[in-house]
């Protein structure tokens, strides 16, 4: 079978997306008989029905799902590989995706140990919730995840574990406490089980004028302010933090930030251990206490 076009893909995905013909051939800007043969032109070479069709409506088959999985990692790729190589004809920098309120301490850290390495590039922050989305298609070089996150086709590097804490208005009742659970939180009105895809100011200023609860990583704690108190949550569990970057894709600044990140999540892990180990030399105050738990 020859090679497949892009534009077998694109159309395809476009009838897989309406589920209809013509609503496909109008986003696409074409007639639909032309549409209808491409799609059954692409069935033969394939040797497969990806559509089933009735006179009122259409479906996907199951090789049908399954090519509409693969058609989107295609295309990705594609952009991907595009927008990696008009990159590479500008001046070298390196963008990093981030969950609003991951691992903003230790971030804070590495790009401070980078910047005073030999030979760094400038960096830029991308805030979002489609981490891998921004690796496969080149929008980031690097990205600040979960481990619990899609890490698949991507290399990793493990950094730190970071505690789960409720950030609550200075003036809360729960802000006293030594340490909650979830039960506490979940009897709040304000408060929220996902964290929101708002940038890190946001969330905070908004839980410092009662308008939100909410559970998010201890490495948050540096940037909160007096406003706001962060209480450890006991009975959720800690978050692996790691580095993602696309596989296979050389890129020596990136390699450079990498190997800053993982020496500076190991000096972290180490203080930490030294702190469990002379619990006597640590401030018992919740908000002094270490939050950011070794793996």
């Amino acid at each position: 079978m020859d090679r497949l076009e892009v534009r077998e893909l694109v159309y395809f995905i476009a009838v897989a997306e309406n589920m209809h013909f013509g609503r496909a051939a109008e986003q696409l800007g074409i007639a639909q008989p032309p549409l209808s043969r491409a799609i059954s032109r692409l069935e033969r070479r394939m040797g497969v029905q990806l559509f089933e069709r009735t006179s009122r409506s259409v479906s996907l088959t199951k090789a049908g799902d399954v090519f509409l999985r693969e058609s989107r990692k295609a295309l990705a790729a594609v952009d991907g590989a595009v927008r990696r190589t008009q990159q590479a004809a500008r001046p070298e920098r390196l963008v990093i995706a981030v969950r609003p309120g991951t691992g903003a301490g230790l971030l804070s850290q590495v790009l401070d140990a980078y910047r005073r390495g030999p030979d760094p590039v400038p960096i830029e922050m991308l805030f979002t919730a489609a981490l891998t989305t921004a690796l496969r298609d080149g929008t980031a070089d690097l990205a600040l995840m979960c481990s619990s996150d899609d890490l698949d086709g991507l290399d990793t590097a493990d950094l730190l574990d970071e505690g789960p804490v409720a950030l609550l208005p200075a003036g809360h009742p729960l802000a006293a406490r030594e340490s909650l659970t979830a039960q506490d939180l979940r009897g709040e009105d304000r408060f929220r089980e996902q964290c929101p895809p708002i940038a890190l100011d946001e969330i905070v200023d908004r839980v410092a004028i009662g308008d939100l609860v909410v559970v998010i990583g201890a490495g948050t704690t540096s940037r909160l302010g007096p406003s706001v108190t962060a209480v450890p949550v006991v009975d959720m569990p800690s978050t692996r933090l790691v580095l993602a970057w696309p596989r296979a894709i050389p890129l020596a600044a990136r390699d450079q930030l990498i190997r800053t990140a993982v020496a500076v999540a190991t000096r972290c892990r180490r203080a930490q251990e030294s702190a469990d180990a002379h619990p006597a030399l640590a401030s018992h105050s919740p908000a002094d206490r270490p939050l950011l738990r070794s793996g």
